[in-house]
């Protein structure tokens, strides 16, 4: 049975902590002794269920912020201890690792890093030749480090420093090369300016390791160096500051795209030659009619709060279907796999969030290998005088979005947040104009006709935490106006959850 504090450290399907020791004890800080444990317990879970390697070999890798290079070595020494071969790839995106179980044939791969969190964070991600880890493989990992019982080899292993990024990114050049084949061959970007935007994370190898060699111009790319601090802004696609960061050095710079990544590069986003932002339901567009090229009638799958238009866009417009699942990056990956191995043709599965994984790279949720198959595709159109915008014009932009998160103030907050949506449920029939969306996988959703928000609403359950976020959509003006005083109508009686934000929104828009 996993205790309770060693379970806090999982998060979906990361190991998830405090990186940085403050003035107060701190149960989920990642000291020296509880990495060491959960480094030993990936080995334990290794032996177990990756018994085919005779010697199991391990890489790993981290990303910029100022507690990963303590937590890396620590990670080492405990797989030393443990009669594992390390591969000490050091600075490395979260993608990169993985594939070195592909390039390096190592038997597993883990990735120090909190992703988009605040730079205190930290944590770490698994990887084996078959993908990520589930939940359920990183509470197995989490149990071998809460019993402490592992017993060191006999013969130690050893570690060796590996420029693995070196190989990925000529991979990812090579990709680039093939793609366009230009008739200057090994310089097909010449002639484009591209600024790209790492938030002194790891991506700055995008420019200068990517497309500066493939001839394009990076003038404009900033905050490539890596600063643990994150002093510039949160690398992250999804904070409006970092947009906002991008957008405008786009247009300074008069680029012809410009590119953000997250922290570990397994998110990007980017911004058109006009300042015009894609990412969220454009970014799901973008990469939809590029993966459905050759994938005619397949399936998208998005996580769950994907528009009503951005459905309309797949099918009608592309020609695919799409299937809106759940939020949470696993979970629409391994739902695309899924699909794909009951037959069913599966080439993308996306989060708004920027987690973009195709099957033809190895299910994997990989930022510059996204940005890499639209830079090809704008290289490809601009022969024909087109713009990416071209590929996804006809996706129709809702006219009002809001977004909301509630706090739930129990202790069982799964059972009450259920309940509340079952509840929501029963009180949508008296609605007029609400029509319940049935095959929703998760929350509670309604379509709400021309005379009553001419929109939608979606209201769910947190993948992770005591908190209900709500996201609505009006295609007219004061929509979301009339969404919000129905919701709080039925809301307002729940006393256990916070809806101060749906208050607050209605007095603002009014």
């Amino acid at each position: 049975m996993l205790e309770k504090m060693w379970g806090k450290f999982r998060s979906g399907s990361d190991v998830r902590g405090i990186g940085v020791r403050s003035g107060k004890d701190d149960p989920l800080y990642l000291s020296d002794d509880i990495v060491e444990r959960i480094a030993c317990g990936f080995v334990e879970w290794l032996r177990k269920n990756r018994g085919d390697d005779v010697q199991i070999t391990v890489a790993v890798g981290h990303d910029t912020r100022i507690s990963s290079p303590r937590i890396k070595e620590r990670v080492v020494d405990a797989l030393i201890k443990m009669g594992v071969e390390v591969y000490d790839c050091e600075y490395s995106s979260t993608p990169a690792m993985f594939m070195t179980t592909i390039n390096l044939g190592c038997t597993g791969a883990i990735e120090v890093t909190a992703s988009h969190h605040p730079y205190d964070k930290n944590g770490l991600k698994f990887f084996t030749r078959l993908g990520g880890l589930s939940g359920k493989d990183i509470d197995e990992i989490l149990y071998f480090a809460q019993e402490n019982q592992f017993i060191y080899a006999e013969k130690f292993g050893t570690s060796q420093r590996v420029d693995h990024m070196k190989i990925y990114a000529e991979n990812l050049r090579k990709m680039i090369c093939d793609g366009i084949n230009a008739t200057d061959y090994s310089r097909p970007l010449r002639g484009f300016k591209i600024v790209v935007d790492a938030g002194n994370g790891i991506g700055g190898f995008y420019a200068t390791k990517v497309l500066a060699p493939l001839g394009a111009d990076v003038r404009g790319s900033q905050f490539l160096n890596y600063d643990g601090m994150f002093t510039n802004h949160i690398p992250n696609p999804e904070d409006a500051n970092a947009m906002k960061s991008i957008k405008e050095a786009v247009i300074k710079n008069e680029a012809d795209l410009g590119v953000i990544f997250d922290t570990d590069v397994d998110r990007a986003a980017c911004v058109d030659d006009s300042g015009t932002e894609i990412s969220g339901n454009r970014l799901v567009a973008l990469a939809a009619a590029i993966a459905l090229e050759n994938n005619e009638g397949g399936t998208i799958v998005t996580d769950s709060v994907t528009s009503d238009a951005l459905t309309e866009f797949i099918e009608n417009d592309l020609g695919g279907k799409h299937l809106a699942y759940k939020r949470g990056y696993r979970n629409v990956i391994d739902k695309q796999i899924e699909l794909n191995h009951s037959s069913v043709n599966c080439p993308l599965a996306i989060e708004t969030s920027g987690h973009a994984a195709f099957r033809e790279n190895y299910y994997l949720d990989d930022g510059a290998y996204l940005i890499t198959k639209i830079i090809i595709k704008m290289a490809l159109l601009a022969k024909e005088n087109k713009s990416l915008y071209d590929l996804i014009n006809n996706l129709r932009e809702p006219v009002e979005t809001l977004s909301m998160r509630f706090n739930i103030n129990m202790s069982d907050f799964k059972t009450y947040g259920d309940e509340l949506i079952a509840a929501l449920n029963g009180f949508a029939p008296s609605c007029e104009g609400w029509t319940v969306k049935q095959d929703t996988y998760e929350g509670f959703r309604v379509t709400v006709d021309k005379n009553n928000g001419n929109g939608w609403f979606l209201l769910r359950m947190s993948v992770h935490d005591p908190v209900m976020p709500l996201n609505i959509e009006s295609n007219e003006f004061g929509g979301c106006l009339i969404i919000c005083e129905k919701l709080y109508s039925f809301l307002k009686d729940y006393n256990e959850i916070d809806i101060s934000p749906l208050k607050n929104a209605i007095d603002r828009i009014k």
